[in-house]
């Protein structure tokens, strides 16, 4: 199993969870594959995936930030497919199963 393309991810900061849907090369269009993976991993497994913190605030105003303002993360998608491909290549048993998409 090899993932070709990611389709969505979001890094939910509260609870430290990567929620990523992607599709595999064996994956018709029509379907794809959603899991929610401990991102502490990605790091165990000696990737950096954080490329940039996108907010619309400055400096200034940083402080008066509520927690609901966080700034966005961005993801290398590059290095997620390969994070992807070495975790499901040695916990096959974690691989998602496909679902209509």
């Amino acid at each position: 199993m090899e993932v070709r393309e990611i389709i969505s991810y979001f890094l939910n900061n509260d609870t430290n969870v990567l929620e990523v849907s992607f599709r595999t090369l064996n994956d018709p269009d029509d379907v794809v594959r959603m899991d929610n993976i401990d991102f502490s991993l990605t790091e165990e497994y000696g990737f950096d995936l954080i490329t940039e913190e996108f907010t619309f605030f400055d400096e200034d105003f940083e402080d008066d930030l509520s927690d609901d303002d966080l700034p966005e993360v961005e993801l290398d998608e590059d290095e997620l497919i390969s994070f992807l491909n070495e975790y499901y290549t040695i916990h096959p048993e974690y691989t998602p199963k496909p679902q209509i998409f």
